[in-house]
């Protein structure tokens, strides 16, 4: 799918008859100003970085511009960057736009961390419609802590959690076995999870875990399905729990300043190519969540050898656990970091309200 700009599509059969549509688009109008941005991707050796966001500023736009429109667009591997810094970085002024995930940048402001909160929503298109409801909080937060512009919202393939349980003959494994296990994380509201369950939370860039997991800095770790794959996680961990407590709600924002700099014409290309966008990321998490589960176990899977990880499906115990961690822990601590009513009940109305579950202070 590298730089597909297909529209409309819903379901994979679909897609044949989009490509066609690949790159067309209306040549940039004579009032259009040139100009290159500095943008910065997510991870370099994962999907959307090479399939989606980096083919997108890289190729799609200058050719659909032109050449009016470019950018110096690299990944945060490429620039040795965790990812926690970003935001920091674009209000800043040193990069004009970059894509992110919101949980890694809500140090300043909880009501960011709310897209996100671990194991509150355990299907994707419940999870997308809570983002789309709680996008206009998303737009305030980043306009007033950051000084940038919302642009695009998607998310990664279901964060799951994956141990290093030594023996590949264990088929089984409950939730209540974590307790006193360092388990990495990448967020508050996980650790609030991790705490939850009796472990210890260990914060670890993503480019650092595999190490991290091999050196027993940590035994087990929280990612994404396919990110889990592809950066070789099975390589030191032995066992996939199959629970879901997340979908690393993601982000493309623009420095404030260079949105309101571009003229009318860039700003409409802008918001109508994002959201062409915007629908392949969401359209390609969908299928790669199960794709990223059968990787990292026996198959089949396409992109390589299987990964050989032991599959451990949650029981009905392990989903009552869960649902008594998000009550008592997850949200009741988000509520307290929260601080105000006013965000405790934006939340509740949006994402709580699609959740069937309610935060209070």
């Amino acid at each position: 799918m590298i730089g597909l700009r297909a529209r409309n599509f819903v379901v994979v059969g679909a897609l044949a008859g989009a490509l066609a549509l690949a790159f067309v688009a209306a040549p940039a109008s004579a009032e259009m100003k040139k100009r290159e941005f500095k943008v910065v991707g997510t991870w370099g050796f994962l999907d959307h970085w090479k399939e989606r966001e980096g083919p997108f500023w890289k190729e799609h736009l200058p050719k659909i511009t032109g050449g009016k429109l470019t950018a110096n667009a690299k990944s945060q591997t490429e620039l040795g960057l965790s990812g926690f810094e970003i935001m920091r970085l674009l209000k800043l002024g040193v990069y004009d736009a970059v894509h992110g995930v919101t949980t890694y940048v809500a140090q300043d402001s909880p009501a960011i961390e709310g897209a996100d909160l671990a194991g509150v929503i355990q299907d994707l298109p419940t999870y997308r419609k809570a983002n789309e409801a709680y996008r206009t909080i998303l737009e305030r937060e980043f306009e007033q802590k950051y000084g940038a512009k919302l642009l695009m919202i998607y998310a990664w393939p279901s964060q799951q959690l994956w141990c290093n349980l030594g023996d590949k003959s264990i088929k089984s494994y409950s939730l209540d076995k974590l307790k006193g296990k360092k388990i990495r994380t990448y967020s508050t509201t996980l650790g609030d999870f991790i705490e939850g369950v009796g472990g210890s939370a260990v914060t670890i860039a993503f480019a650092e875990v595999v190490p991290a997991l091999q050196k027993g800095v940590a035994d087990c770790g929280l990612t994404g399905t396919l990110p889990a794959y592809n950066a070789k996680w099975w390589q030191v961990v032995t066992h996939n729990i199959r629970i879901r407590l997340g979908y690393a709600s993601s982000f493309l924002a623009m420095n404030l300043k260079t949105w309101d700099g571009l003229d009318a014409d860039t700003k409409a290309l802008f918001r109508k190519e994002l959201a062409i966008l915007e629908e392949e990321m969401w359209v390609a998490t969908a299928k790669n969540d199960l794709r990223g589960m059968n990787c990292n176990a026996s198959g089949p899977c396409d992109l390589g050898k299987p990964g050989g990880m032991v599959p451990i499906e949650p029981t009905a115990a392990d989903k009552a656990k869960l649902k008594d961690v998000v009550e008592n822990f997850v949200l009741k601590r988000w509520a307290k970091r929260c601080g105000t009513q006013k965000c405790v009940d934006e939340w509740n109305a949006t994402i709580g309200k699609l959740a069937g579950v309610k935060a209070s202070m």
